[in-house]
């Protein structure tokens, strides 16, 4: 187990930054924070039935994380989103997928999600041991030139048929194909909680206009505005890349065009310049976090992963968030080593004094 002192050394030169921050922008009293009863008094109360209840009970039972609300998942999709080579070249053990499902089981996981082949070919072994989430849409990148969209794989039914407890889709909200993914997706999510499967969503945004002077497909504003639209189509649970900067709207509401609605309150008041604060933003955006927000945990960076990764699950925790989503550092390294990154994760969420701030 991490201790405060642990994840104050990794943490490095942010560590007062982080650790001893008290947000001033919107108040922890505000939010609905996870807990052991997460299902009985954020789910319960919804049009869920019973039956997506006890599959949310699955995944927030299962793990190292188990009955604390909080959740760490391993994804493993970059098969399809970034081609098979380029993800297990790394670590070709990879390529087969029972090596996934061990890592997630061996790193004390909350669930494991990947693509319909990959789950579906191990299904009657492991389905019954740690909660499946099959990703049901992917970016397809043979195509030349490549271009941002998600489309279908298989269907809801398939992912229920291989014992899934979850299916998870992407939407590339600001892309040319948003509008049609955000039917499709919505559609899917709505036969998935009648067959009594959860739902999660990956909130991401696309659009080379987003890329300026910064690249604004990291901004709080932004990415919080999708966050609610994914709650608006009833995800369970939101996937989102952690913000790194702010001002999104505002930089593309220049002089030529106007985009989108915005307050001049969401930087004075509801945002700082604090990590923490722009990922409570976020999780506002998620209900006030009645809809739990878990963040991604991002590409691997070699010896840095480690600390990297606590540093997100401090600001997710901090922020009033429920988890990680981290594949690429723990898969593309030796299954020891990214079974202890994953558990290192779990031990802040695990650590009672790191609080919400």
């Amino acid at each position: 187990m991490l201790s405060l002192e642990k994840i104050s050394e990794l943490l490095g030169k942010d560590s007062d930054i982080l650790l001893q921050h008290e947000s001033k922008t919107i108040s922890k009293d505000l939010l609905h924070l996870p807990g052991p009863d997460t299902i009985d008094r954020i789910y319960q109360p919804t049009s869920r039935n019973p039956q997506v209840l006890r599959s949310l009970g699955q995944l927030f039972n299962t793990g190292r994380l188990a009955r604390t609300g909080y959740m760490s998942v391993l994804p493993v999709d970059q098969g399809v989103e970034h081609s098979a080579g380029a993800s297990f070249a790394k670590n070709p053990a990879y390529f087969d997928p029972e090596n996934i499902v061990k890592l997630a089981i061996e790193g004390g996981c909350n669930a494991v999600a990947s693509t319909f082949g990959v789950l579906a070919s191990v299904s009657r072994r492991y389905a019954h041991r740690i909660p499946f989430i099959v990703k049901i849409n992917h970016n397809e990148l043979l195509t030349y030139p490549n271009k941002a969209d998600q489309v279908m794989y298989g269907t809801v039914q398939e992912a229920w048929n291989l014992g899934a407890a979850a299916v998870g889709a992407t939407i590339y909200f600001g892309s040319d194909n948003a509008d049609r993914q955000l039917v499709e997706v919505a559609q899917a999510f709505e036969l998935a909680h009648e067959l009594g499967m959860a739902t999660i969503l990956w909130c991401y945004l696309r659009n080379d206009a987003f890329k300026k002077d910064v690249d604004y497909h990291l901004a709080a504003d932004l990415t919080g505005q999708a966050n609610h639209l994914g709650v608006t189509i009833q995800a369970d649970i939101i996937k989102q890349k952690l913000p790194e900067v702010n001002g999104g709207y505002k930089a593309l509401n220049t002089g030529a065009s106007s985009y989108g609605k915005l307050d001049e309150r969401i930087y004075t008041e509801l945002t700082s310049a604090n990590p923490i604060d722009l990922c409570r933003y976020q999780v506002a955006n998620c209900y006030m976090g009645r809809m739990g927000l878990i963040n991604s945990g991002g590409a691997s960076q070699g010896d840095a992963d480690m600390a990297d990764a606590v540093r997100t699950a401090v600001i997710n925790k901090r922020a009033g968030g429920v988890g990680l989503i981290s594949g690429r550092k723990a898969f593309q390294r030796p299954m020891k080593d990214g079974a202890a990154l994953l558990n290192a994760i779990q031990d802040v969420y695990l650590n009672q004094e790191v609080t919400i701030a």
